[in-house]
């Protein structure tokens, strides 16, 4: 199953496509590491937003993306443009698109802690957020204590 992991930063979508099969995980080359929204006002620019990341899950073969959830109040909120991607990238239909908090990857990190350091995986500094969503996703959850 491959996953593509999500984490919206401003404008910006940025990916990291992992999969993991028989325990072994595995981060696929992707042509594309960050995808952006330019002047979000224009519904023709969110259209192909959308339709840019829908093609490349078609490409890729992606069986499920997961979107680092950012709080909607706080010092940490998000804006509204990545609200806008987020929600552009929920309504493609051609894949299963769920949201992990950040509470939730620490833990299944933590509990399935990776198997080699960030650095050694090869992927640009900027992608360990995506990364990291992805690999919470395809880790199982921690025990409820």
């Amino acid at each position: 199953m491959l996953t593509c992991g999500i984490e919206i930063k401003g404008s910006d979508a940025i990916l990291c496509l992992l999969s993991k099969q028989d325990g072994l995980f595995q981060i696929a080359d992707c042509r594309q590491t960050r995808v952006s929204l330019v002047k979000s006002e224009l519904s023709e620019n969110l259209k192909s937003f959308q339709f840019t990341l829908k093609k490349l899950f078609e490409d890729y073969k992606v069986d499920e993306v997961v979107i680092r959830e950012r709080p909607t109040k706080g010092k940490f909120a998000g804006g509204s443009v990545g609200f806008k991607m987020e929600s552009a990238i929920q309504l493609i239909d051609t894949v299963n698109v769920k949201l992990l908090n950040n509470a939730e990857i620490k833990s299944r990190i933590k509990y399935t802690p990776m198997p080699v350091p960030f650095a050694a995986t090869g992927l640009k500094a900027f992608q360990e957020g995506a990364f990291n969503t992805a690999y919470a996703s395809l880790c199982p959850e921690a025990p409820k204590e």
